[in-house]
């Protein structure tokens, strides 16, 4: 799916270049020539990002920005300005701004900032996306522990050592099954149906690449110690070396 970009400038010459880059590059876009028209088309849908000019006529474009975080924290704005005091820059990242570039500005450093904030926004929705996920599964009131590892399903909390663990919403089911059965070694296809819910056809490598992600993320709270294990030629199950 194309990402749609509003393209907020007055000056039409500028929104008219902007237009053609972005589209060339396989956007979608719209045009707004004022903070007014702008509104207009954010009631209407929700751009991925927005480029976002200062000096604009009606609505002015830090009172826009903050309109814009305020109802769509998650679309990346990158504020286009000829000023370029330092404390203005600040002041709107503080703002809520999540690049700004100064004019006249190169073409190919614009759509490497855009893409750039839109791939981090993008990770850092997938990643609230996946811990709400986790919230829709019904919580009950075990504690699960191996080693350090202590699993509180109540609220998909995991710690090592005391300290917090991040996982994803697959890594969490994965390590849960393991866990509630530490001496069992488990197939690919077992985790695979248990987890992701359909017919295993051969989708090692999802597997291997959870699995190993999980290992990562432990690895880096408790390096010596090893807590999955490779059953060769089978599966995987905990690690029953103290």
């Amino acid at each position: 799916m194309k990402n749609y970009i509003l393209i907020v400038e007055d000056d039409n010459d500028i929104n008219r270049m902007l237009k053609e880059l972005l589209e060339g590059q396989g956007y979608e876009t719209a045009q707004a020539f004022s903070g007014t028209e702008a509104l207009l088309y954010l009631e209407k849908r929700v751009p991925d990002g927005v480029i976002l000019d200062l000096m604009l006529p009606g609505m002015d474009g830090e009172e826009l920005l903050k309109h814009i975080k305020e109802k769509n924290p998650n679309t990346a704005v990158v504020v286009s300005s000829a000023k370029e005091d330092v404390q203005v820059r600040i002041a709107l990242l503080k703002a809520g701004a999540d690049d700004y570039i100064v004019k006249p500005f190169d073409t190919q450093e614009l759509l490497a900032r855009l893409e750039a904030v839109l791939r981090r926004l993008g990770r850092e929705k997938q990643i609230k996306d996946e811990a709400d996920g986790l919230k829709d599964i019904v919580p009950d009131s075990r504690v699960l522990q191996y080693k350090d590892i202590v699993m509180h399903p109540e609220d998909f909390s995991v710690t090592v050592g005391g300290k917090p663990l991040m996982l994803t919403k697959r890594e969490y089911l994965i390590l849960e099954l393991l866990m509630e059965n530490p001496t069992k070694v488990f197939t690919k296809s077992n985790i695979y149906e248990s987890v992701w819910n359909e017919e295993f056809l051969g989708e090692e490598n999802a597997v291997n690449v959870h699995i190993s992600n999980i290992r990562q993320k432990l690895a880096k709270l408790h390096p010596e110690e090893t807590y999955i294990q490779t059953v060769w030629g089978i599966g995987f199950k905990m690690n029953e070396k103290l």
